[in-house]
């Protein structure tokens, strides 16, 4: 497989910062995003890449790594170490063949023979991926597959169900269901839907964040709901009912007389679902706004002139 530059993928250099980063991945994310592009394979190809210098470059450890080996940065301390107990074990055995090395990398290798050719480290990354030929290893290690990365977006309304939904990730269809009440920048893990192992390790596993819209009505807090209520000054001085609208549909509130501005209700089990707990809510929490009359009429004017009048004479 060709060498794939991280960095030229998300279109950004080696002094990259995080903010960069998360910025470069989001944007192409939602240009090449299958769901955008369902008949162009280029744009599902470049979808996979995206995901996979994401996932690198996002993590410091990973990232320095893949900044010091490059395209080996998966195994490239372990094959250093293994270079390292080959060049002692040279001095100790004086390069005759040896065997059973018990320790980090060589765990993968239960028997080997001493490479040819010296014992630099540049003879042994040759050997390792693919150069020229000479003695080998007679077993290999198994590796485990890289870890794969995905943004879901999702509207308000869609995380407050539990539904499922179709992702394709590295040119495979996985179908999954998303629980109600996923929150904004949460992330759950596909086992085994990573990329392949190899000699026959496991496959790496597909973790998936979510990107939860705003609402215009509803400001969120984990599972609690909160919105401002207009009601109009009779309403607040007198009482009386109004219609409110929550997520599962209308409800009639009464309003006790005398309701000041800025008065906070509490509706139990209105608010957004609790996550991975089936039929459990959070609360709704409303604040009301009474409204003053504006564009009086000469009558209504008169009308609120006797009610001050009245309560100056107390």
């Amino acid at each position: 497989m060709a060498f794939i530059d991280y960095y030229k993928i998300l279109g950004l250099d080696k002094n990259a910062s995080e903010k960069d980063i998360k910025a470069a991945y989001r944007k192409l994310a939602r240009q090449y995003h299958p769901d955008l592009n369902p008949n162009d394979p280029e744009a599902n190809k470049k979808f996979q890449q995206i995901n996979e210098a994401n996932e690198v470059l996002s993590d410091t450890e990973k990232r320095k790594k893949y900044d010091k080996y490059g395209e080996n940065w998966q195994h490239g301390e372990e094959h250093e170490q293994y270079a390292r107990q080959q060049q002692q074990n040279r001095q100790q055995y004086g390069g005759r063949q040896y065997s059973g090395y018990g320790g980090g990398f060589g765990q993968g290798f239960e028997n080997y023979e001493d490479f040819s050719g010296g014992g630099d480290f540049s003879n042994f990354f040759e050997q390792m991926f693919g150069g020229s030929s000479g003695s080998r290893s007679r077993g290999q290690a198994k590796y485990r597959g890289q870890d794969f990365t995905a943004e879901l977006h999702l509207s308000f309304r869609d995380a407050a169900e539990t539904h499922k939904q179709t992702l394709t990730v590295n040119g495979k269809q996985i179908r999954i269901t998303i629980p109600a009440g996923v929150e904004n920048g949460q992330t759950i893990k596909i086992a085994g839907h990573g990329g392949p192992g190899s000699n026959g390790g496991p496959a790496g596993d597909l973790y998936i964040s979510f990107a939860v819209a705003n609402d215009p009505q509803f400001k969120r807090s984990g599972a609690d709901l909160y919105v401002n209520k207009q009601i109009d000054l009779y309403t607040a001085v007198l009482g009386g009912e109004i219609m409110m609208d929550t997520l599962t549909g209308k409800v009639k509130l009464k309003v006790a007389a005398g309701t000041q501005n800025n008065t906070k209700v509490k509706l139990k089990g209105k608010g957004y679902p609790v996550y991975k707990k089936e039929g459990q809510f959070g609360d709704l929490y409303l604040t009301y706004e009474v409204q003053i009359p504006t564009n009086l009429t000469e009558k209504q004017k008169e009308l609120f002139e006797q009610l001050a009048e009245s309560e100056r004479v107390k």
